[in-house]
């Protein structure tokens, strides 16, 4: 199993949290991508560390250009010398009340969105994918095309889909590198097994999961994490969501740097 973290903050503390994790043994760092900052502070990252993985928790593509953010990952993956790792889903519907896009119209979109994502990194044209929701987008970014940027990473820098309950969901996980699970260990099996009885490729499926452990009791911390390792995740990312400034910073920093919740 590999471990992340879900690092929160200012600009500065994210950076230098990031170092720390790849000093303490961490094996990624992952960023919220509401307002398409995440990639900046990624490039920071990536100029201060050398292993660690990169990403985002989770980059709502409905709400995006893909192009834009093609680039901005090629871009990113070519100077971190292939480390980078993009979570894509709806985003949080809740936080989206003054949208126009409805769920299902969202749903199509990021489905279109992470077909010229691929088509774009593997140094398509803009129009190589036409049609559907983008297609005025595209026409309107037509004159100002520039050829794409291609990662590091071959075929295509790996894409982590959120994976819920419904089959539409499960057979969009199935066409991707990962997926990320939330629920029980046995959630997690069920959930796992019928993504893999969707998949065509051969290549082996990431599962993500996410959960909070302890900084001072490194027993605890493995017992949490064993059964979802058991269940077949594959990576185990840190969480703490529920922000409360100073002092929750600081409980971020001790939990980086005790290392990550090893089982074995």
């Amino acid at each position: 199993m590999k471990y992340g973290f879900i690092l929160m903050g200012t600009p500065r503390d994210v950076v230098e949290l990031a170092q720390e994790a790849e000093a303490a043994g961490w094996d990624g760092v992952f960023l919220s991508d509401d307002w398409m900052t995440a990639w900046i502070l990624l490039t920071a990252i990536a100029c201060r560390t050398q292993r660690i993985r990169l990403g985002t928790m989770l980059t709502p593509l409905p709400e995006q250009l893909p192009w834009y953010v093609a680039t901005q990952t090629a871009t990113l993956d070519q100077l971190c010398e292939g480390r980078v790792v993009l979570t894509a889903g709806l985003g949080v519907l809740e936080s989206h009340k003054e949208s126009s896009l409805n769920k299902k119209v969202r749903a199509e979109r990021l489905d279109e969105a992470l077909s010229i994502l691929e088509s774009r990194w593997r140094g398509e044209p803009l129009h190589a994918v036409s049609g559907g929701h983008y297609a005025p987008l595209q026409e309107m970014h037509s004159s100002v095309e520039v050829y794409p940027h291609t990662p590091q990473q071959q075929p295509r820098i790996p894409i982590w889909i959120i994976a819920g309950p419904k089959q539409s969901q499960l057979r969009r996980a199935a066409c991707w590198d990962g997926a990320v699970i939330g629920g029980t260990p046995e959630e997690i099996r069920v959930r796992k097994a019928e993504i893999e009885a969707l998949r065509l490729s051969s290549i082996p499926l990431d599962i993500i999961t996410e959960g909070e452990t302890p900084h001072d009791d490194p027993e605890r911390a493995a017992a949490i994490v064993r059964p979802y390792a058991e269940a077949g995740a594959t990576w185990w990312l840190e969480s703490m969501w529920e922000w409360e400034g100073v002092t929750r910073n600081y409980d971020m920093r001790m939990r980086i740097r005790s290392g990550p919740p090893r089982i074995s």
